[in-house]
Parts: C-alpha cells; sequence; structure tokens
C-alpha cells in the first residue's frame, strides 16, 4: 500500500436490469464506469434506506445487499486480472459489481475498522466481505461460480461511509487509520462461509463488525465456545 501508488482505477454505477436469475427479478450488479464526480453517502438501514451509497447506483435486492454497512463495494483490478487468467476471458472494471475498481491495495489483508480517505473529502471504512450469491453467479455465466469465487478467498471489501465527499477515477486511495488486530477481509469471509470454526476470532474487529455479524457470532460462540467448533 505505497502512497501514491494507490488510486481508483474506475468509479461503476449499476442500473435496475430485468433477469431471469435473480430472486427480485431485477438486478443493478452489472455496473459501468461512469467519468465521475459521483456523490458517495451514508444510504441508510439496508431495509429502509437508499441502498447503495453512491449516487446513480442501483441496489435491487435490499433483503441482502445495500446500507449502511454494504454503502460502496471494492475489489482490486490485481484480483480481477488473476480472474482473467484463470477464467481465460476479459474481465472489465465494474463486471463482479464493484463500485470501486483499485489499483495498488491488497483489499484481502485489510482488516475491518481500517479507514480510507478516497479524494479530497471521503473516508470510508472496511466493514466486511462481499458473500457471492446466485445472481453473482447468473451474470458471470461461469459454471459452479460460487463456489469457486468462495475457495480462492479474494471477495472484496466491503465499506461504510465514515464522511461523505464525492469522487472520480483516478483519485488516490490513503489508509488513514488501520486498527490494532488481526481481522482481515479474507480472515471475515473464511469464518463466515467455509471455515466456521474462526468465527470466534471475528470478534476482535469490535465495533468495526456489523451487528447482523456480531449476532452470528454471538449465537455460535453460544452454542460451540469461544476457542474452537464444528467448520
Amino acid at each position: 500500500m505505497t502512497k501514491g501508488t494507490t488510486h481508483l482505477i474506475s468509479v461503476n454505477l449499476g442500473r435496475a436490469t430485468p433477469v431471469d436469475y435473480a430472486d427480485t427479478g431485477v438486478t443493478g450488479i452489472g455496473k459501468r464506469p461512469v467519468p465521475g464526480p459521483v456523490r458517495v453517502f451514508a444510504p441508510g438501514p439496508k431495509a429502509t434506506g437508499l441502498g447503495s451509497g453512491l449516487e446513480g447506483d442501483s441496489v435491487c435486492d435490499r433483503r441482502h445487499h445495500g446500507g449502511d454497512h454494504q454503502a460502496v463495494y471494492a475489489y482490486a483490478r490485481e484480483d480481477l486480472d488473476l480472474w482473467e487468467r484463470e477464467l481465460d476471458r476479459e474481465l472489465p472494471d465494474g463486471i463482479f459489481g464493484e463500485n470501486f475498481t483499485t489499483s495498488g491495495i491488497d483489499l484481502n489483508t485489510a482488516r475491518l475498522g481500517d479507514r480510507w480517505r478516497v479524494g479530497t473529502d471521503l473516508v470510508l471504512e472496511v466493514a466486511s466481505a462481499r458473500i457471492p450469491c446466485r445472481t453473482f453467479q447468473g451474470v458471470l455465466e461461469e459454471p459452479a461460480w460460487v463456489k469457486r469465487f468462495t475457495a480462492q478467498a479474494r471477495p472484496g471489501a466491503y465499506l461504510r461511509v465514515i464522511q461523505e465527499g464525492s469522487v472520480s477515477p483516478g483519485d488516490p486511495i490513503e489508509v488513514v487509520h488501520r486498527p490494532d488486530h488481526d481481522v482481515t477481509v479474507e480472515l471475515w469471509f473464511r469464518a463466515f462461509t467455509t471455515e466456521r470454526a474462526l468465527l470466534p476470532r471475528t470478534l476482535a474487529a469490535g465495533e468495526a463488525m456489523e451487528p447482523a455479524a456480531h449476532e452470528t457470532v454471538r449465537r455460535y460462540v453460544e452454542k460451540y465456545g469461544a476457542k474452537s467448533g464444528p467448520q
């Protein structure tokens, strides 16, 4: 994360599009780069708020996506490039449904609670990881995509908005705060998908972990204990 080389490659917005593979019948996952500036804000609660944290971006499944703790989804161009080689196909910015395609920052080793300044005014905080769903598989049209994506554990990061602002492609990203724990995006993702015994470790993230995730971990610890449990 070298200062001066970490930046937004693109800012991507999606429009509600009818599809046959989404539970709601429409999806905003197919995002496209826009020139900016784009206003970024806290959208409010998942079910009753504005959905996305980016002006002009659509979130169609409010049960599972959007809201303050998933205001912005970021994915690294470096990880898209790895997938391009593995899948032997071009993957343009925004195809994973990411709002920000980044360069120069390893999102998967980012810690919950890391804070970024993007551009001049916007401050974001790493909140969690993206969990793949059937809609993601539908838009990619890749066999067993959810399983393959999960196995790689390069999920990208969801971010919440600490200070609103506007961003454009090329804006610098600066990590302005890093908490003193080891709960990375990758660890959180593995804990909530394939390695449930890691769940108690995620509590070290404290308030950086959203209440719904805290409740999942609380129930797990209540049932299996804080040190170990079934995968």
